[in-house]
């Protein structure tokens, strides 16, 4: 069954499934929202049987099960290159001081290297769980998103964020460095009625599965939340995200003068019986027009990485991913992409909205850049077989 059901039942299902209010539960937009909600899983008080008993969102499936599925791999599938090195150059940059508690990170648009996104697909066509979006959705996908976009008048961003353990450290750094990105788009897009809206999840043996604060016009409100999430819980390796880009897909985002940013962070991939449901929420997303713009976290292993590229490719965002040049947290894998910029995360978050509001591409500031991967020049790298790659 197709996740993009209406936005009435998916209401409905919620509340069935115990949503409970925190701070406005009306949407500051006209939108056809949710609001705000929760669905628990069967660590939550009272909670019998697991997961949503029954009532899951339309189009994700049943809950997968505590312990199954998923990969501990921390690393990526063997052969999901391109022939190329992938390993990261600091040929440039090198000029930006990095602190303690600062997360950095590069980008990727595998619409601008489609060939190279189709040679990593085949590469990585016998994973397990893999999402099955077909060649056929991708290569349509690529002929929309290598148009020409238009600028946007309106801006709507929604934070999909994992709160197992391992995510602590960019629960705090995303907590501490809100209110200044709020701040910086405000002042270059004075005029956009910025919203922002959270979601969070976890798995189904944790006390919710997903939890979501429907789109808010107040900062504040938006960072309060926010502070109010603990990073704990998991279990296993895999965990929900399904769950809660199916969610993210039925907010209450505005019409086509907005544009729409989803930023979806974790470590960790889906259950590898649920790729069906996810492929069916990144379908729903590019549905209501949402570009998601995932960011792998340290540990993210190569299922997870797969699903984040098909659903950037597919919706029209681009890929991030956290880098070591910070030193927070654990290791980082490395990219499988040949050519990239590495800024802290909050430069990357500005520019990526600054290039869906202006409709134009910019390459972050020479004062941003930290180091490179494959020495881009002119907005291109050469790569070790002679193939080029668009930097992002």
């Amino acid at each position: 069954m197709r996740l993009f059901t209406s936005l009435s039942v998916l209401g409905f299902v919620a509340l069935a499934a115990g949503c409970s209010s925190t701070g406005s539960t009306t949407p500051s937009a006209p939108g056809g929202g949710i609001g705000d909600g929760v669905i628990p899983g069967s660590g939550a008080s009272g909670a019998s049987g697991g997961a949503d008993a029954g009532l899951a969102i339309p189009g994700v499936g049943a809950p997968a099960g505590e312990g199954s599925g998923g990969s501990t791999s921390t690393g990526g599938s063997d052969g999901t290159g391109t022939g190329t090195s992938t390993g990261a150059s600091t040929g440039t940059g090198g000029t930006v001081s990095v602190g303690a508690g600062v997360l950095t990170a590069g980008a990727w648009d595998d619409n601008q290297n489609f060939d190279l996104f189709q040679t990593y697909l085949a590469s990585a066509a016998t994973l397990a769980g893999a999402p099955p979006i077909t060649a056929a959705e991708h290569a349509s996908a690529n002929a929309t998103w290598t148009l020409p976009r238009p600028a946007r008048a309106k801006l709507d961003v929604s934070l999909v964020l994992d709160t197992t353990g391992s995510m602590g450290d960019e629960l705090t750094y995303l907590s501490s460095e809100f209110l200044a990105i709020h701040a910086a788009i405000e002042a270059k897009y004075p005029d956009a009625e910025q919203r922002w809206s959270l979601v969070v999840y976890k798995d189904v043996v944790d006390p919710y599965i997903v939890k979501w604060f429907d789109f808010r016009a107040d900062p504040n409100d938006f960072v309060t939340n926010l502070k109010a999430q603990s990073a704990d819980g998991g279990g296993d390796y895999p965990e929900s995200p399904e769950r809660a880009l199916a969610v993210t897909s039925q907010l209450a985002w505005r019409g086509d003068d907005t544009a729409k940013l989803a930023f979806w962070v974790t470590d960790a991939p889906h259950h590898e019986q649920n790729g069906a449901a996810m492929a069916d929420a990144m379908r729903a997303l590019k549905a209501r027009g949402v570009h998601l713009y995932p960011v792998a976290a340290s540990g993210a292993d190569a299922l997870t990485e797969l699903a984040m590229r098909q659903g950037a490719q597919l919706t029209g965002g681009r890929f991030l991913f956290l880098t070591d040049d910070s030193g927070v947290g654990g290791a980082h894998a490395t990219p499988r992409v040949p050519c990239f910029f590495v800024t802290k995360l909050d430069a990357a978050i500005r520019r990526m909205v600054d290039v869906e509001m202006s409709g134009q591409y910019r390459e972050p500031a020479a004062a941003e850049v930290i180091r490179t991967g494959g020495d881009p020049t002119s907005g291109r790298c050469v790569l070790a077989d002679g193939q080029t790659a668009t930097v992002f």
